[in-house]
């Protein structure tokens, strides 16, 4: 009777249906001597959880602090708003004249001669740019007189 129900057990065991109380029933009964010849497979099974349960760690284990990246953190933040507030104080101290910033010119002569020249800079690459579209035209056309004969 008492192997029937031990078999019971062993199978609840191994879909892992059962309790604290029948795991401590299966593990007394493989523990003691008088173990079913046919059950004999599963005793070293047993025999190991009774023998981890008394095992223990003599050693320390040492847990490592998040302190030492926290202190890098902080340096690389104070870094940072040190060369912000340098960057500050070092463009406000140099201030450019409004007129030299933007270009503006007060002699009207002098701002019709940049005028022209800057005109006439432009019309120059539009200028080189028509003639390289110009040289695309005469390909086209030639490639159009090629394929269509």
């Amino acid at each position: 009777m008492e192997h029937t129900k031990i078999e019971r057990l062993l199978e609840k065991y191994f879909q892992g249906e059962t309790s604290i109380a029948q795991e401590k029933e299966l593990t007394n009964y493989f523990s003691g001597s008088d173990v079913a010849q046919h059950l004999e497979q599963y005793k070293p099974l047993f025999g190991y959880f009774s023998l981890a349960k008394e095992q223990t760690i003599s050693r320390e284990i040492q847990l490592k602090t998040k302190k030492s990246s926290f202190a890098w953190l902080s340096i690389a933040a104070s870094v940072v708003v040190l060369l912000g507030v340098g960057m500050y104080v070092y463009t406000s101290s140099n201030p450019v004249d409004a007129h030299e910033k933007l270009g503006t010119y007060t002699n009207p002569d002098e701002a019709f001669k940049a005028t022209q020249k800057a005109l006439a800079l432009l019309s120059n690459h539009v200028n080189t740019g028509i003639g390289s579209v110009q040289y695309i035209q005469e390909y086209d056309n030639s490639k159009d007189e090629i394929f269509t004969k």
